[in-house]
């Protein structure tokens, strides 16, 4: 009863309409899919996340809430947007391949974990100059902070003399399809306050959203159970919605 009553005032404050109501009491939100590190198949749909990975990271960050995480924020975007997706929309696909320039948009968990090759600094600088659009993911916030001079060291790399700048409230990023409060987030595990960074590609167009002391992904893996807040949860599909579709539009 509990559980129900939570989903319920979620898709209240999400505002995701009669459609994705009647899923979610089919519990479409389903688990068991075959989400596996071995999937192959090309998605087929006009929007896919690319999850990325590298034989240069550090331990296993790079897979962390995969596949559940992919399949509940690309069942929102099917269901209570226009981005043509769906639920299976998604692939891991390695950095150092052209494979990368396939997907537009890509989902990178703890980049702060990654020691690149050549190769893959040189793949990472085409692929935003050629327009594509990074989200990155659940790094810092818990006794992890040395994770973000990883990162740094990456950017210093693939784009020397070029930094992040901090995202404000008054982002177009946050009005887009959902209207999202404010950037004020907290670590969903630790409760440390989280800051949302943004990096621009060379003709000053926003390229990555990184997501600094805070897991997105985490929030959605677990949004179909008690785990986290409501409002936090809602916010944190919201913000996924949003940043695809500046991706797709920009």
């Amino acid at each position: 009863m509990l559980k129900t009553r939570r989903l319920a005032l979620l898709l209240l404050v999400v505002a995701l309409g009669a459609a994705l109501l009647e899923a979610q009491r089919g519990r479409r939100f389903d688990n068991s899919s075959p989400g596996v590190i071995s999937q192959k198949e090309d998605p087929r749909t006009d929007f896919a996340i690319a999850r990325w990975y590298s034989s240069n990271w550090r331990g296993n960050g790079w897979s962390h809430d995969y596949p559940t995480a992919e399949e509940h924020v690309l069942q929102i975007m099917h269901e209570a947007s226009l981005i043509p997706t769906e639920r299976m929309s998604y692939k891991i696909v390695d950095i150092s391949s052209q494979e990368i320039f396939k997907y537009p948009f890509a989902y990178v968990s703890h980049p702060g974990e990654v020691f690149p090759s050549e190769e893959e600094i040189a793949n990472i600088r085409e692929y935003v100059e050629r327009g594509g659009f990074m989200m990155l993911d659940d790094f810092g916030g818990q006794n992890n902070d040395w994770e973000m001079d990883g990162w740094l060291e990456l950017l210093r790399r693939a784009f020397p003399g070029r930094q992040m700048y901090e995202l404000r409230d008054d982002h177009s990023l946050l009005r887009l399809h959902y209207q999202i409060d404010n950037l004020q987030m907290e670590h969903p595990m630790s409760g440390a306050k989280s800051v949302f960074y943004g990096f621009n590609d060379s003709q000053g167009r926003l390229a990555m959203v990184v997501c600094w002391a805070n897991d997105v992904g985490d929030f959605w893996e677990f949004i179909d159970e008690p785990r986290y807040k409501v409002k936090p949860s809602a916010e944190a599909l919201k913000l996924g919605v949003n940043i695809a579709i500046y991706a797709m539009t920009h």
